[in-house]
């Protein structure tokens, strides 16, 4: 595999090893505020939730997502039946430790089942990343074509546009730590934008509110996460938004474990109110 940033095969390996990361953080951050409500005598109830809808809109697709593909495309490779049979059990134990979080009722059953599914989830990425993704790659599957739109496992990248778009912005992480100035590493895969926006339209927080409706949806996260990295400290604003921001919420907590707060002032059905804040 060639070093060049323009090479697809690298740059879908990136783009699906991104998103591992960034699922597993999310879940673990998950976890760590379940066993603080916990320790805090704090019903983990809400916190739970979330990450039952977490697992359940992003984890469990992604799964599902990759044995039609990745694993499908490892079945006959050398050394991979094994690792397939084990991955597949993985899927299934998976499901199992969601189902009992779900229905985990006391603090310390609750504690216990996020962060059994965590660690679950954990060692999985890691025969993902480091066994069967190095085995596709050796075999020379082409996994730019074979992922194309896959966004389950991309993590909104199009496998076919994911060498142009590398070149022709920002690296994700990169873009955001720069500062609010080079935040174009942030991209709105929410999905369900009732308006496309208006090309070149921009948004900036008046009256302790941010209305993001006029974006162009790809520019939204842009604008929200700029306006976050401008706060002082126990400062914050008001989302305005045309739909449930929840994949918003995620990406925060994957990149700002315990640096911001959320809550719902208003929860549609055409319009949405979160503030977001520093602690």
């Amino acid at each position: 595999m060639t070093t060049s940033a323009a090479n697809p095969q690298q740059d879908t390996v990136r783009a699906i090893l991104d998103h591992h990361e960034r699922l597993g953080r999310t879940m673990a951050d998950h976890v760590v505020t379940i066993a603080r409500a916990a320790d805090q005598l704090a019903a983990p109830h809400e916190r739970r939730d979330r990450l039952v809808a977490f697992c359940a809109e992003e984890v469990v697709p992604h799964a599902e997502a990759e044995e039609k593909t990745l694993y499908k495309a490892a079945e006959g490779l050398p050394g991979t039946e094994l690792l397939l049979r084990a991955m597949l059990r993985e899927h299934t134990v998976l499901k199992e430790r969601l189902a009992e979080l779900e229905a985990a009722r006391t603090p310390g059953e609750t504690v216990a089942a996020a962060s059994a599914l965590n660690a679950l989830f954990e060692s999985h990425l890691y025969k993902e990343n480091e066994l069967l993704l190095p085995a596709l790659v050796e075999a020379d599957v082409d996994l730019a074509e074979l992922l194309a739109g896959m966004h389950e496992i991309l993590g909104g990248h199009d496998a076919h546009t994911t060498a142009a778009h590398t070149t022709g912005t920002a690296d994700h992480a990169a873009a955001h730590h720069a500062g609010a100035g080079a935040a174009q590493g942030h991209h709105c895969t929410c999905g369900g934008h009732d308006d496309p926006g208006t090309p070149g339209a921009t948004a900036e927080v008046v009256d302790g509110e941010l209305d993001v409706r006029t974006l162009v949806p790809a520019q939204r996260h842009q604008q929200i996460f700029a306006a976050f990295d401008a706060l002082a400290p126990a400062t914050g604003f008001v989302l305005v938004n045309d739909h449930d921001p929840k994949p918003l919420y995620y990406q925060f907590a994957a990149e700002h474990p315990g640096e911001f707060t959320w809550e719902y002032q208003e929860t549609g059905p055409e319009v949405w109110r979160v503030r977001i804040g520093r602690p």
